[in-house]
């Protein structure tokens, strides 16, 4: 797989997870809370993935027991925590400031590739962190409209969601030197499946799984924003430096602006509009090409 499709596959990926909005909302005035929503997507997501794998391959299944720590990082500690901070974060404050502080998570993929891979930090990196964060905040409304209501629990939830989020880029870059990308993402949402339904309570809400239309949101919710999506960003990570990744990924909020504006009737200003640009150009700066390292040819002792 070249690099260029690797990007592209990261790019579609965080498309989807940005439509994810259209189902939340719905199944939201269904009733669901924040928590049984996450419980039905990973739920959802594990059992897709575990027909697919199947039907597909079903030796992509095994896996060697004392690997389970490395889903243990990707399910719990990243999928599981980030939506737990994200959350508890708009709580706090409000949902424009989570999710600027969420759009962090670039920051700290490049400060922990730099730490954990040895990823260079260079000057387009840094270029292309900043552009994103500025584009973020100005696509959310943050800016240019000045101080914001921001708790100290707010942010550091906010900062934690962002944290656990990059964390997914980490734990999958080291998992996946291991295993496909297929089998990554099933573990990942086993794992967080097991750790966070016994805590949300879905039984209660018997009356209404009942409902046809729920379920084909959650469907939605599971295929088009969780495992068509994970699939690519996880596949992408075979080829793409985390950091570069994760900046890529940050095409995530502006298509979630975008599907606001055009579903939701949610007017969009010419700062939103300029934030897009410049979230938009941070993926272009990112995709810098890496200097081919001089490899000494070595004549074969072969006739």
């Amino acid at each position: 797989m070249k690099t260029r499709s690797a990007f592209i596959m990261i790019f579609l990926g965080a498309s989807l997870w940005g439509v994810i909005g259209l189902f939340v909302n719905e199944l939201y005035e269904y009733g669901f809370s924040p928590l049984q929503v996450v419980a039905l997507r990973v739920s959802t997501a594990m059992i897709i993935l575990f027909i697919y794998i199947g039907i597909y391959n079903f030796s992509l299944l095994k896996i060697k027991p004392a690997d389970t720590r490395y889903f243990i990082g990707t399910g719990i500690i990243s999928i599981v925590l980030f939506n737990w901070c994200l959350f508890s974060a708009m709580e706090a404050t409000s949902m424009s400031i989570a999710f600027v502080l969420l759009y962090t998570a670039p920051a700290f993929v490049t400060l922990l590739s730099r730490l954990f891979f040895k990823e260079w930090l260079t000057t387009k990196k840094i270029t292309a962190l900043l552009t994103t964060f500025i584009g973020c905040m100005l696509v959310i409304g943050l800016l240019p409209h000045g101080a914001a209501d921001l708790s100290i629990p707010g942010l550091l939830f906010g900062l934690g969601s962002g944290l656990f989020y990059a964390l997914y880029s980490i734990f999958g870059k080291v998992v996946l030197k291991k295993y496909r990308s297929l089998t990554v993402t099933f573990y990942t949402f086993l794992l967080a499946t097991i750790s966070i339904v016994p805590f949300s309570m879905i039984w209660e809400e018997f009356n209404i799984l009942g409902n046809l239309q729920v379920w084909l949101l959650i469907f939605g919710l599971g295929l088009l924003s969780t495992v068509l999506p994970f699939l690519l960003y996880t596949k992408g990570l075979e080829k793409v430096e985390s950091s570069r990744a994760a900046i890529v990924a940050t095409i995530e909020p502006v298509v979630a602006t975008l599907i606001g504006y055009l579903f939701y009737s949610e007017v969009m200003t010419l700062y939103q509009y300029t934030g897009v640009i410049l979230v938009l150009l941070s993926v272009v700066i990112v995709q810098e090409t890496r200097q081919k390292r001089a490899i000494p040819k070595v004549k074969s002792s072969v006739s």
